[in-house]
């Protein structure tokens, strides 16, 4: 007899770089602790982040920037992701590279003005009339094809509806049908029936179908209180770039869900200023209205010394714009000459006009028991089996060359474990993998020693 096991739908997340970031770490009086939230160490960079994270909170940040500096491999980009955990996931959080404004398609202004917009949100507050409950009837009721031949067409169709209080029959037309038939609406599923737009949307399984032998894949939900025919406010998150793109080929209707369903193309379109500005017209009278609430989230650009001096100048404009978001620059380097110029030096080849509006967060290398406490982070992380004397060897060739080689040597040091019949990573695991690759600083040396036999 063959037994199988029946393994779980749900999908696994993908471990990248930071998926062990939680948050700054922040004690209640907002000191930092030295370990905590996956981060390791730099206490005053996170202590800086937290008052940074308060500001924004309070919405006393608004048009200013803050800029992270400090050598390659000491949590720059981990502490812009932990200042997003810490915001909660109803605030934007949009990360770019400096590099990403390059396009072939559309301006350098344009990408980087497109990410800014994607970094402030809008949440739109819709009382509407919905009929919600557990379908317990669904039926078509199909007639002759009024176009003649052997099919049959839908006329409309007839659903019942309950809840705790009581139940309904609703005979709807046949074009919501069709959006039943996209949601697989079946007998059993919670769902609501927009009453002015006929949109349907499926909420969930209903909880009396719930059994122990579910393979964890359906969401089930209670079964709805009060009537089936009811106001309810919808609350709707959408970004003021998901706005321009709905507009800039305008299809269809003029609500927001309308907007939303034109957000697929093709090719990349270049949204202008006109349009922009007519949009944030509109978004200033459903704040007025108190149908709509703006919600500054956070623009992160990593590598900024990638931009070039054309779009520094315009970042001026675009921090002082009255709904700016707050922006979070990241950059690895010292005293450098600005990209797009010939002789302009200046500290992380950012303009000094622009650095003399940024509060700046330094952020240190780390010691080597820190670099030990991350490596053994990063480790529980990705699932590995560690030796204390091999986390020890790892951690020391951390210090000599950097935090990022030493994190990439865990996976090959883990799979020639597997090779050699052990589970966990030993010494012997680590000083293999480390003689078979070269860290920047030891191929830097190679080039040096040898340079006459390479091509120049």
């Amino acid at each position: 007899m063959k037994v199988e096991e029946v393994k779980s739908t749900v999908k696994t997340q993908r471990i990248s770089a930071h998926s062990h970031i939680k948050g700054l770490g922040l004690n209640e009086a907002g000191f930092a602790l030295p370990a905590a939230a996956g981060l390791v160490g730099q206490e005053q960079a996170r202590e800086a982040a937290g008052i940074v994270v308060d500001m924004i909170k309070s919405k006393k940040m608004a048009g200013r920037a803050v800029l992270l500096a400090g050598p390659p491999g000491t949590g720059k980009t981990a502490i812009a992701l932990a200042i997003a955990q810490e915001l909660g996931t109803k605030v934007p959080f949009c990360p770019m590279v400096g590099s990403e404004v390059y396009s072939s398609e559309i301006k350098k202004t344009e990408v980087l003005m497109e990410n800014f917009r994607r970094a402030i949100g809008l949440r739109i507050r819709e009382t509407k009339e919905v009929y919600e409950g557990e379908v317990s009837e669904l039926t078509p009721v199909e007639t002759e094809n009024p176009a003649g031949g052997y099919g049959k067409t839908v006329s409309h169709v007839i659903i019942g509806l309950r809840t705790a209080k009581g139940s309904k029959q609703l005979k709807l037309d046949p074009s919501i049908y069709d959006a039943l038939q996209k949601e697989k609406v079946e007998v059993g599923d919670v769902i609501y029936i927009e009453a002015n737009s006929g949109a349907v949307k499926r909420q969930g399984r209903s909880d009396a179908f719930a059994t122990e032998f579910d393979l964890e894949a359906e969401e089930y939900v209670p079964l709805p209180k009060g009537d089936v025919h009811k106001k309810k406010e919808v609350v709707q998150d959408v970004t003021l770039h998901d706005l321009d793109a709905a507009n800039a080929k305008p299809q269809g209707g003029q609500d927001v869900l309308s907007m939303m369903g034109q957000l697929l193309r093709h090719k990349r379109t270049e949204i202008t200023d006109k349009l922009r500005q007519e949009i944030n017209k509109i978004v200033d009278k459903y704040i007025d209205q108190g149908i709509a609430e703006l919600v500054p989230g956070v623009l992160f650009i990593d590598e900024v010394h990638m931009l070039d001096i054309e779009t520094f100048t315009y970042l001026h404009r675009a921090l002082e714009s009255a709904i700016a978001p707050i922006v979070i620059f990241a950059t690895n380097r010292g005293r450098c000459i600005i990209r797009g110029t010939d002789d302009i030096l200046s500290p992380h080849g950012v303009p000094l006009d622009l650095l003399d509006r940024l509060l700046i967060i330094r952020t240190l290398p780390y010691a080597k028991n820190e670099v030990e406490q991350i490596l053994k982070l990063r480790a529980s992380t990705e699932g590995l089996e560690i030796d204390q004397e091999a986390l020890s060897t790892l951690a020391e060739i951390g210090t000599q060359s950097t935090l990022r080689y030493a994190v990439q040597l865990l996976t090959p040091a883990s799979l020639t474990a597997k090779t050699n019949g052990r589970p966990n990573i030993m010494k012997q695991d680590v000083e293999e993998v480390n003689s078979l690759f070269l860290d920047a600083k030891s191929s830097a040396k190679i080039l040096s020693a040898q340079k006459d036999k390479f091509m120049m």
